[in-house]
This record gives structure tokens, C-alpha cells and sequence, in this order.
């Protein structure tokens, strides 16, 4: 019965929407329910033929198509908190027994009462029930609880700070709060139900419960890299295997890398015997083990002594992401095919009389003729039509702020004028393009050969996973640096999205290659940020990274200017200093320029001077219309970096009044977690006492101020100090 299963699921706290597109949503449309149940991978389509199910169906939120057919679905509820009848009736009786007075006044109240969930309606949950459940109620009865040693501060912790929240906001009327003992478990109650149980497992605690305590002793595993740099790339594997006195089990992440890891440790003389699940080999009495599991971790168990060695162990960390990326082609084009995409007072360009307004469409009598024709607006509220027929003459206005195009004069000449002056850029551009460009195609580039193994080792201690686009970016890199010319290649993504490892995978090729590598970027601050992360990234090989920038002495400077000179040194790090003629390489092979925008005239010109000699790969989250303009007209090389990190979590954005209170959650909590905060301020003569001020909300934060009114080396060294978090509060403009 449709109608009862849509008031159950509505109970339920699932949302009747047009379309579903989210777990919780469900939409009835004639004899199709489709239901997006929580914990759900894909949403389903039921559809019932009179009151029958005929089929069950996975289908796409995105293109709204059907696919595989299921047998079962399982609904659970989409909210912890019951809105029936019965329920609705418990929380107004248990409100005005705990609320005295409260009740018509608070819209919680009222919301919860016409059946509709309040956002924070979960910290009012013991008011709809008779008796709330705890988290032991669900458990069987013979479970093993397993106890964490520092799971008592934890508790501790977190009673206090709900306590000192419960406190400054008890007396809110809008929105009255339960007591914390009503919403939380203490400390007391927790032993006290673990008491219960017949099995409790507790490592390195002593509750007081003697003989029935299981302590299950282990200890941190050790790293044995498979190492390409040695002779004997798996010998720190081996000595292990010789040295270890127990079982060791080698955990591989799927039936594919188990295969290959096999093969390795065969190759190598160490024979695992292949089992499917960890009781079979715990069962047998093989020494030596291997298993595919998901596991990122390894473990050295005291008791029986076993080791479980994953495979971070053996090739460093990687983050895995498990997810279905979906690849989206955005048609940016600016003709117009439909007069629908136009919007009435939009700006547009018409091919002969140059940028006026949309104003819609108008009915003309033309020789006796009724015509339908496009009416623009141009300066001075000159007007002029133009025919349906001739949609192809105009476009779509492109140059910047919709709100101020500049309107043009019909008949003025201005429109040609533009038109020239374009044109005459145009061939400018072109000529400069043409010579560099036949310089590059006659100069025959150094041929970078890429050797797999040190690669691979590389590669492997990147400590995530590529995304498929940087993946790509990366590969067709590698091709460009293996080609006969030299390469000139643009890397376009947003911050984050790993620009910076592409970078530093055609440096390591460089290097390996006995070349040298050039790192330009705009300011001092990106300098040492950018030295870092390549001191950090090469620290496992002996590459010589350098940096030339103010912050250096200038002992240091010529120290690292003579290194250039005799090859001393792989890779530096600058500024435009880089480019200055006092600086000579030895050999240079790949020039990496971060945010080319961000130079200037005479800059451009030294580098554009290089195109033709050596690599130059160029990284960029706002490339300038120019660079773009090469790249997508095939004259400079494009790779685009669009799909963010494994779990990159979406901005929320909140608007509220003033208030010491939030101000002090929202920055504890994100300092509590080892975070860093900004916390903008839009007046450079207050910004000092709004410093000041935060610092009473709160004291436990390291807070400094920076603006750019600011001298130039007192605003990098605020600014290096907040990198490097001695400070995890900044106030800035």
C-alpha cells in the first residue's frame, strides 16, 4: 500500500522530494517509489505494477537511469529520533515534566510536535521514550569488550568539556538543555555495565577484575623497506624473516598484489605458504604466511609470537580510494544556440557592432511583413535588431563582470578599433610564438631515460594515492621528458590537488639523470615552503636540495651559488633571484615555475628565453589567459588536475551573530583536533585589539596578527612562523 509505506518511511525520518538524490530522500511518482536508504552504496527504484512489486532496481542519482535488478532491499531509519504518534506524545509529557513552563515558548517544542525533526533534536532523544537504551543494551550478551588504556582520560575529557558547555549554556529559554547525566554514559556506569559480562579483554589496565582480565599484549611493528637504492633491494626483508623467532604472516591488499608480492619474496629466497583467511594460518604451522586482507597496518603480537607485516611496512604508506570517480565535460564555449540561454539584460557581442544588452525578443512589422527579431541595447539607449535567423552573429560576453561589460557605441568606431587593436596582439603574439616555437622544434632536447626500479621506489613513498588525473599528469610528463624535444608543459589544478608531487617526480627523473633542476616561485614564503616540502620528499636520497632567497645570508648565497656552478648542487629553490645573471648552472635540465602570473615583464622574457634550451614545466591554480589560451590551442602542453583528494571533505559555511561562546568552541575544537585557524579581520587600525580580544575567549591558543600594511619581513616571518605552527591562530586581512 503506497500510501502506508510512504507515512512509514516518513516515521522514519526519510524526506519526500521531487527527485532523490541523497540518502534519506525518497519520491513517489504513479507506480515508481524510488529510496535512497541510509548506509546504502546506490539508491533503488521499486516498481510496482497495481499494488505488486514487479522489480527492484539500483539506479544513478545523476542520470536518473535504472541498472541492476536486486532481490531484497533493507530500509533503516534515516533518523535515530521517532516521529510517531506515540512517540510525539512521549516528548511533549516528558518537555513540560523537564521543562517547567517551557513548553509553547520553544520551537523545538512546537516543530517536534507538527512531526518535523529540528536540527540538534538528537540532544533531546530520552524525551521520546519511556526508557532510552544505552550502547550495552544492544550488545550480546557473551560480547568481549576491549578496553583501551587511555580510554578513561577520554572520557574524562569529554565529560568535562560537555559539563563546562552545559553550564554556560543552561539558562538559553529558546533552546533548554538536558542535564549531561541524561545524555551520556559516565565513567561509573561504563565499568559498571562491563561488569556484567562474562568476557572483557583489557590491555595494559587494571579495572579490578583479576582472573577474568584477558591481557592481549602486543607492540608497534618495525619497517623492513624494500629499499631500490641498495644492491640487494629486499635484503632488509630478508634479515628479518632470519632474525625473527616467531610466525610471520605477510598481508598483501588484494588477490592481484598478493600474487606479485609472492613473486618478490620467492624471487628472493623466502617461500610464504598461501592461505585465504587469518584462522587458517593461525590453525597451521607454517613459519612464514601470506594472506590478502585489507589492512594498513601491521602488528607484532608477544603471545603466541606472531608478526603480520603489511605492505606499508615494506613500501611505505599509501592511501587507498575506494570510490567511483565521475569524469565531467563542462562546455565552455561562448555561442549562443538557443535565445533560452540568454537572460534578458545579459551582455552579448554581436560579430559587426561589439558588446550591448539582450533585451529579449520583439514583434517588428518590416515591409509589411510581421518579423520576430532579437532587440540589443547599446550605449546611449541606442537599440538595434537584429533577425532570428542571424543567431550565429552573436555570442555570448566573455570578458569579466556580467553587471559592468562595457556597452559600446553604435556607428563610433570603437568596436573596429577594439578589433584591430586585438589583431595587431594577435600577430604579435603569434610572431613571438613562431620564433620560440621554431627554436624548440629545431633544438633536438635531452632525452631523459627513465630507469623503473629507483622510479618505482620513488614513486612508492608518496604517502597517498594518486588521483586519476594527477596519474595522468604524471604519466604524460614522463612521455614529454623521454621525447626528442624539449618539453613545455602546464599543470593546471586547485591547491591541494598535487601539483607540487608532479613536480617533484619529473625532478627526481632529472636528478637521476646527473641534470640539474630549477624551482621558481613568487615569494619568499612559497620559497621555504616549497624547500621544504622537496627537502622533506628527497630526504631518503642523495639529492642536494638548496634554496636562494632573502632569508639567506649572503655567505650562504655564494655558497649556493658556486654549488650551482660545480653541480654540487641537484635542486634549488628561488625566487626570481633564479633568473638573475649572477646565477650560472652547470647543467640545467627542467625548470619548474610555480604561478607564472605572478611575474613580471623582464622575468618573462628570461624565461621565455629558456623555453627553447631546456624542460619547463609550469604549475598553476589561475593560469593567466594568455598561458591558458596556448595551452588549449595545442601551442604549450596541457595536463588539468579536476578531481580532488581521497576524502577531501566539502566547505560548510555558517552565518551567526557574535558570539564569545561559538568563537571559543569553533577554535578549541579545531585546535583540540591539531589544527590551524584564520580568522579574518576587515580593519587593519583594529586588528591588534581583535587579537587581544580572542585572546581572553581563548587563552590556550598561540595567536599572532598579520595585514598587509605590515613591513615585508615582519609579514614573512609571521607567516613562516604560522607554517610551521608555532602559532595556530592567525588574525589576518
Amino acid at each position: 500500500d503506497i500510501q502506508t509505506f510512504q507515512q512509514r518511511l516518513v516515521e522514519s525520518g526519510y524526506v519526500h522530494v521531487p527527485q532523490v538524490m541523497d540518502h534519506g530522500d525518497f519520491a513517489i511518482r504513479g507506480s515508481i517509489i524510488d529510496v535512497y536508504p541510509m548506509g546504502a552504496n546506490s539508491p533503488f527504484r521499486i516498481d510496482l505494477f497495481d499494488d505488486e512489486i514487479e522489480t527492484l532496481r539500483i539506479f544513478d542519482t545523476e542520470t536518473q537511469r535504472s541498472s541492476d535488478a536486486v532481490n531484497e532491499i533493507q530500509l533503516l531509519p534515516a533518523r535515530e529520533t521517532p516521529l510517531d504518534e506515540a512517540s510525539i506524545g512521549n516528548f511533549r509529557r516528558n518537555w513540560r515534566l523537564e521543562f517547567e513552563g517551557l513548553a509553547n515558548k520553544c520551537q523545538v517544542f512546537n516543530e517536534v510536535s507538527e512531526g518535523i525533526a529540528p536540527p540538534g533534536v538528537e540532544y533531546y532523544l530520552p524525551l521520546f521514550f519511556e526508557r532510552l537504551d544505552n550502547l550495552f543494551d544492544y550488545l550480546p550478551e557473551h560480547a568481549t569488550v576491549i578496553f583501551d588504556e587511555d580510554l578513561e582520560a577520554a572520557v574524562d575529557g569529554f565529560d568535562a568539556s560537555v559539563t563546562e558547555r552545559f553550564e554556560q549554556l543552561r539558562h538559553d529559554v529558546e533552546h533548554p538543555l538536558l542535564a549531561p547525566e541524561k545524555l551520556f554514559l559516565s565513567w561509573q556506569e561504563i565499568v559498571s555495565e562491563t561488569d556484567k559480562r562474562s568476557h572483557i579483554a583489557v590491555s595494559g589496565m587494571d579495572l579490578g577484575y583479576g582472573e577474568q582480565a584477558i591481557r592481549f599484549s602486543t607492540h608497534a611493528p618495525t619497517r623492513i623497506p624494500v629499499d631500490a637504492k641498495l644492491e640487494k633491494p629486499m635484503s632488509h626483508v630478508i634479515d628479518f624473516v632470519e632474525r625473527y623467532t616467531g610466525r610471520i604472516l605477510f598481508v598483501a591488499e588484494s588477490r592481484g598484489r598478493r600474487e606479485s608480492l609472492f613473486e618478490l619474496l620467492s624471487g628472493n629466497g623466502i617461500r610464504p605458504k598461501l592461505f585465504e583467511s587469518w584462522h587458517e594460518f593461525s590453525a597451521g604451522e607454517a613459519r612464514v604466511g601470506l594472506i590478502h586482507a585489507p589492512l594498513t597496518q601491521g602488528v607484532n603480537i608477544d603471545e603466541p609470537e606472531i608478526a603480520i607485516v603489511c605492505e606499508n611496512q615494506l613500501f611505505g604508506d599509501r592511501v587507498q580510494q575506494r570510490r567511483r570517480r565521475r569524469r565531467t565535460n563542462i562546455d565552455e564555449e561562448t555561442v549562443v544556440r538557443n535565445l533560452a540561454e540568454l537572460e534578458v539584460g545579459s551582455p552579448i557581442v554581436h560579430e559587426e557592432h561589439g558588446v550591448g544588452r539582450f533585451l529579449g525578443l520583439e514583434v517588428l512589422s518590416v515591409g509589411g511583413i510581421e518579423r520576430e527579431l532579437i532587440k540589443l541595447e547599446y550605449a546611449d539607449g541606442d537599440k538595434l535588431y537584429v533577425p532570428v535567423a542571424s543567431l550565429e552573429l552573436i555570442s555570448r560576453y566573455s570578458g569579466g563582470n556580467p553587471e559592468h561589460a562595457p556597452l559600446h557605441k553604435l556607428g563610433s568606431g570603437q568596436w573596429e578599433k577594439a578589433k584591430k587593436k586585438a589583431t595587431e596582439k594577435i600577430r604579435d603574439v603569434a610572431a613571438e610564438l613562431l620564433e620560440i616555437y621554431a627554436r624548440r622544434e629545431a633544438k633536438v632536447g635531452y632525452q631523459y631515460q627513465l630507469e623503473r626500479d629507483p622510479y618505482e621506489a620513488f614513486a612508492n613513498a608518496f604517502p597517498f594515492e594518486e588521483t586519476p588525473d594527477q596519474q595522468s599528469a604524471i604519466e604524460a610528463v614522463m612521455a614529454d621528458m623521454q621525447g626528442s624535444q624539449p618539453m613545455d608543459r602546464l599543470i593546471c589544478g586547485d591547491v591541494g590537488f598535487g601539483k607540487t608531487e608532479v613536480a617533484m617526480r619529473a625532478a627526481f627523473v632529472a636528478v637521476n639523470n646527473g641534470k640539474q633542476v630549477g624551482v621558481l616561485v613568487p615569494t619568499t614564503l612559497l620559497a621555504q615552503q616549497h624547500y621544504q616540502t622537496f627537502t622533506d620528499r628527497f630526504a631518503d636520497w642523495a639529492v642536494n636540495v638548496e634554496q636562494l632567497s632573502r632569508f639567506r645570508s649572503t655567505k650562504e648565497v655564494g655558497k649556493v651559488q658556486q654549488g650551482l656552478v660545480s653541480g654540487r648542487v641537484d635542486i634549488v629553490v628561488g625566487t626570481h633571484k633564479l633568473l638573475s645573471d649572477d646565477i650560472r648552472f652547470k647543467d640545467l635540465g627542467l625548470l619548474i615555475i610555480d604561478e607564472e602570473h605572478r611575474f613580471g615583464v623582464r622575468q618573462k622574457e628570461k624565461i621565455k628565453a629558456l623555453r627553447s634550451e631546456v624542460d619547463i614545466l609550469t604549475l598553476t591554480a589561475t593560469p593567466i589567459p594568455r598561458t591558458l589560451n596556448m595551452a588549449l590551442s595545442g601551442t604549450r602542453e596541457l595536463s588539468i588536475i579536476a578531481t580532488p583528494p581521497s576524502k577531501r571533505i566539502a566547505i560548510k559555511t555558517f552565518l551567526r551573530e557574535w558570539s564569545d561562546l561559538l568563537l571559543r568552541e569553533a577554535i578549541a575544537r579545531e585546535i583540540s583536533r591539531g589544527g590551524q585557524v584564520y580568522f579574518v579581520h576587515n580593519d587593519v587600525e583594529t586588528i591588534e585589539k581583535t587579537t587581544q580580544q580572542l585572546e581572553k575567549i581563548v587563552p590556550e591558543a598561540r595567536i599572532a596578527y598579520a595585514h598587509g600594511q605590515m613591513r615585508e619581513k615582519d609579514l614573512e616571518t609571521v607567516m613562516l612562523d604560522f607554517y610551521h605552527r608555532r602559532y595556530n591562530v592567525l588574525v589576518c586581512t
